[in-house]
């Protein structure tokens, strides 16, 4: 795949222009975003993505044009587990729902930033050393079986960083609008809204790990991962308040992720022993009979996967919902005295007509 460098900086600079855009446009002015707005933007960023894609497939060929959607694939499902662990954070510190767009605004630009330098050096560690798909399996492996038993019920507001943090700094106790900082008695503090900041970025850190190698076992090309990337990121904040209650249904998202990771991670793996060159593993020798995965496969994989995951939530949700309203109906509230029944239950209705 052909890129120039000047390719290099229109993509870049586009990605900035889009992002700036959406700061001035949506972020600037505090607000919590409608469904109708929120479910237009998403679906403008997901057809440009898969309109670029398409674009990828017709310039530089289909073969390019699916590692892009494989990748694609593969990022939206882990940003879309960013944005839980992000709901986590915001509800362990309260942000008020009017300023959470700017706290998701800034989660992702550290995201795009910290994924654009852990793509250039993961191009240059290829580049120089075919045994590093060797390191990138292994570890989407572990990580992969880290994902599968991970919970997210321990509280980020309160985790050993955070507590790290609030030693060093001295915090307020209360928000200041979305400012990340307050005076008091001549003395600077910063705010909850800073140190959820703060607490999204280190998390990014942490989902960067997951991301690019995973990415990488999908494409060697630096152009289609950073796109795939930035296209994963790209209307993640509406669609953060578009499905921010169906995050919680999706119980079997962290297992399809790690489906997903365990896949890559043996593709990658695969990869590393065509190409081998440790001198302790065949003498050094490639080792030809190992299968290599297609990308079409890949793509279809990725995407049974997630579809599954998600039928597989929303199903088990359901029935969790119906057993809940079976047994609150098998064990009833204390009986009523009919004699206060036709008095006091149109109040009740009245009372929620008007909630």
């Amino acid at each position: 795949m052909q890129v120039t460098p000047l390719i290099w900086i229109i993509t870049i600079l586009v990605t900035i222009a889009f992002f700036v855009y959406e700061f001035f446009a949506h972020v600037r002015k505090p607000h919590e975003p409608t469904i109708a707005e929120s479910a237009r933007w998403s679906a403008f960023y997901i057809g440009l993505a898969l309109l670029f894609g398409v674009g990828i497939g017709l310039v530089s060929g289909w073969n390019f044009g699916g590692e892009y959607f494989a990748g694609y694939l593969t990022e939206k499902a882990l940003s879309i587990d960013n944005l839980f662990v992000f709901l986590l954070v915001m509800s362990a510190f309260a942000v008020p729902k009017a300023y959470q767009q700017k706290v998701l605004m800034i989660g992702i630009v550290i995201a795009l930033i910290l994924r654009g330098g852990f793509i250039a050096a993961g191009a240059t560690l290829i580049e120089n050393f075919s045994w590093i798909f060797y390191l990138f399996g292994a570890l989407l492996l572990f990580l992969a079986y880290r994902q599968a038993f991970s919970s997210h019920e321990s509280d980020p507001a309160n985790g050993r960083f955070m507590r790290f943090v609030r030693r060093i700094l001295p915090v307020s106790d209360e928000y200041n609008a979305d400012k990340l900082t307050v005076k008091k008695n001549s003395k600077r503090f910063v705010t909850p809204m800073f140190l959820t900041i703060v607490a999204i970025g280190f998390i990014d850190l942490v989902f960067a790990v997951d991301s690019i190698p995973a990415i990488y076992g999908l494409t060697n090309e630096a152009y289609i991962v950073f796109t795939a990337n930035a296209f994963a990121l790209m209307g993640l904040r509406q669609l953060f308040f578009l499905i921010g209650g169906l995050l919680e249904r999706l119980v079997y998202l962290s297992q399809g992720l790690a489906v997903i990771l365990a896949f890559i991670g043996v593709k990658l793996v695969f990869h590393a022993l065509h190409v081998n060159e440790l001198p302790f593993i065949n003498g050094g020798q490639p080792i030809l009979w190992v299968p290599e995965i297609p990308i079409w496969f890949s793509l279809l994989f990725i995407g049974a996967t997630i579809a599954v995951a998600t039928v597989a939530s929303l199903l088990k949700t359901r029935s969790d919902g119906r057993a809940e309203v079976v047994a609150s109906s098998a064990h009833p509230t204390a009986p009523v005295d009919s004699r206060t029944t036709s008095v006091s239950t149109p109040s009740l209705e009245r009372k929620d007509d008007s909630a």
